[in-house]
C-alpha cells in the first residue's frame, strides 16, 4: 500500500504531453520503452541489434505516438502507427506475419495500424492511455482514414485456457460480418483448450471493444511474445458515441 501511494502522488503531479515523436531520439527512447514492458517485464523474446532496444524492420515507416511527463522529463507511454502508404512502402502490414488478411485488401487505402502499445508501470491508472486514445482519434480524423487495425494481446502463461475462454466469451458479441474475417497463419489450439474458465478481459481488448471494435478471427499464436494475438479492427464509424465526445475534436 505505501508503494501505491507513492506512485500515485508521483503520478498525480506529473504533466503529462501526447504527440509524434519528431526527432530520432524521441524514438529510440520509445523503442527502450517497448523493450523494458515487453522484454524486462513480460518475458517476450524480442530480437534487436541494440541491447534494450525494440526495433524491427517496420519501425523506420511507423509514426510513434508517444506521451511524455514533462515533470520527469521521460516518455511514458506510447503506439506505434503505420499509415497505408507507408504500408505500401514496407511491403505490409505488420498483422500480416501474423494473419491472412485477403478479406481486408479493399480497405488497404483507408486502413491505419496500430501496434506496440505500452504505458510505464507507474502510469496505468488511465491518464496516458486515454491521452493516446485521444491523440490516435485525431490523427484518424485529420488523415480521413476510415479504419484501424492491430493485434491485441492476451498471456498464454496458463497454456492458452484463458486466451480461448475469452475469445468464446467475446466473440459472442464482438465477432465482426464474415466479410471481415482473417484467418490466423499460426492459430492458437482452441480445441485443445479449455474455453468455459473465468478470465479477465486485458484493459486495451476491454477499452478497444466499448469503443466499438470487432474481432475479426481466431486468435493466433506469438511464440516471440507468449502471446495470443486477437486480430481488432475498428471502423471508425462504428465508434460509440460516448467515446467519441471524450475523444474525438472537431476539426477546426
Amino acid at each position: 500500500m505505501l508503494q501505491t501511494r507513492k506512485v500515485e502522488r508521483r503520478v498525480s503531479r506529473s504533466k503529462l504531453h501526447v504527440g509524434l515523436a519528431t526527432c530520432e531520439s524521441e524514438i529510440h527512447e520509445a523503442q527502450k520503452l517497448r523493450y523494458h514492458v515487453f522484454a524486462e517485464e513480460l518475458g517476450a523474446r524480442l530480437p534487436s541489434r541494440i541491447p534494450g532496444v525494440d526495433h524491427d524492420l517496420y519501425d523506420p515507416f511507423c509514426e510513434h505516438l508517444v506521451v511524455r511527463d514533462e515533470s520527469q522529463g521521460r516518455i511514458v507511454g506510447t503506439y506505434r502507427i503505420l499509415s497505408p502508404q507507408a504500408a505500401l512502402r514496407v511491403g505490409g502490414y505488420y498483422s500480416e506475419t501474423e494473419f491472412d488478411l485477403t478479406r481486408l485488401q479493399h480497405l488497404r487505402p483507408r486502413m491505419v495500424e496500430i501496434g506496440r502499445s505500452c504505458i510505464h508501470s507507474q502510469y496505468r491508472s488511465g491518464a496516458a492511455i486515454a491521452l493516446l486514445w485521444s491523440a490516435l482519434a485525431r490523427y484518424m480524423q485529420e488523415n480521413r482514414h476510415d479504419y484501424l487495425l492491430g493485434c491485441a494481446s492476451i498471456s498464454i502463461a496458463d497454456g492458452g485456457h484463458a486466451a480461448a475462454s475469452l475469445y468464446a466469451r467475446l466473440r459472442e458479441r464482438h465477432e465482426s460480418p464474415p466479410e471481415y474475417r482473417v484467418f490466423p497463419r499460426y492459430a492458437l489450439p482452441l480445441r485443445a483448450l479449455r474455453s468455459d474458465i473465468p478470465a479477465e478481459i486485458p484493459p486495451l481488448i476491454k477499452g478497444y471493444l466499448r469503443a466499438g471494435a470487432w474481432i475479426c478471427g481466431e486468435p493466433a499464436w506469438d511464440p516471440d511474445f507468449n502471446t495470443a494475438d486477437l486480430p481488432i479492427l475498428m471502423p471508425m464509424n462504428r465508434i460509440d458515441p460516448k467515446y467519441a465526445r471524450h475523444f474525438v475534436k472537431p476539426c477546426d
